[in-house]
């Protein structure tokens, strides 16, 4: 999300994101081989459940990949705000909900020889789902970006950017930003500095896309992955049982930020 804020905000351009991949990979691969020495030589067992597609299940799918598809050429080809391109594939996938609860599910269980009398459990309701969404999550977002607004309007942004990156330097300051992010949830820290709007070339904005992006690993409450798998297995994913990972996620995040520093020397 906040590489597409920068990217909305005409900071980056589409192809300039390629001089992130060699430093996302090297923020991904040293954590993860330091991590592989400690996973146990063990395998799950296999499940003999036979799993399968949903009705729908594939059109969904292709919809997703669309609705991202028409996000970035929305703004990239007909200059339109990329929100456009996502409220169709949102559009389209109510669309495809409610033709799954009045005639895809009968369908689908026409064809594969289901008898009425089989055909339990709830029907697929789109709207329900879209009902059931996380509101508070939503107005944490509203109330943080209102906030920053405010700030921003009455002035404290732009002495919070003077003493950053006035004093400290973009490379330093963003590099900081990064661990903020992993404190403070990493769009609204986006958001001020898109506020903030310090004067930076290229490569600076390449990386606070880079350090917003990842620095939130350093912490579980960070991420929302790891909000989320805190939620899914309390009993062994803790924030306590995080902090003893941080050296090695440490390491991959300064690592991506030196790898980032050789792969943009030509920006500068």
């Amino acid at each position: 999300i906040t590489t597409l804020m920068v990217w909305t905000a005409g900071k980056v351009e589409t192809q300039m994101f390629a001089y992130l991949m060699i430093p996302s990979v090297v923020n991904w691969i040293i954590p993860a081989l330091i991590l592989y020495a400690f996973v146990p030589n063990e395998f799950p067992e296999a499940g003999d459940e036979k799993i399968e597609f949903k009705p729908g299940a594939k059109v969904t799918i292709c919809l997703g990949i669309f609705t991202i598809a028409t996000a970035v050429s929305f703004h990239q080809f007909l200059h339109l705000p990329p929100f456009m391109g996502m409220m169709l594939g949102l559009g389209l996938l109510m669309m495809q909900g409610f033709y799954l609860k009045v005639w895809g599910e009968k369908k689908h269980f026409d064809i594969i020889g289901v008898p009425e009398g089989q055909r339990g459990g709830d029907k697929f309701d789109i709207f329900k789902k879209v009902a059931n969404v996380e509101f508070d999550t939503l107005l944490f977002f509203f109330g943080v970006l209102t906030a920053v607004g405010a700030l921003q309007y009455i002035g404290y942004l732009a002495i919070v950017s003077e003493s950053m990156y006035g004093n400290l330097g973009p490379t330093i300051s963003n590099t900081l930003v990064g661990i903020l992010s992993a404190i403070v949830d990493n769009i609204p820290v986006m958001y001020a500095v898109l506020k903030m709007d310090p004067t930076m070339g290229l490569d600076q904005w390449l990386l606070i896309t880079l350090t917003t992006g990842t620095g939130g690993s350093l912490l579980s409450v960070g991420s929302a992955a790891g909000v989320a798998v805190m939620g899914v297995d309390r009993k062994n994913y803790t924030f306590m049982s995080h902090l003893k990972w941080i050296p090695a996620i440490a390491l991959g995040y300064l690592a991506s930020i030196v790898s980032w520093w050789f792969v943009t020397m030509g920006l500068r």
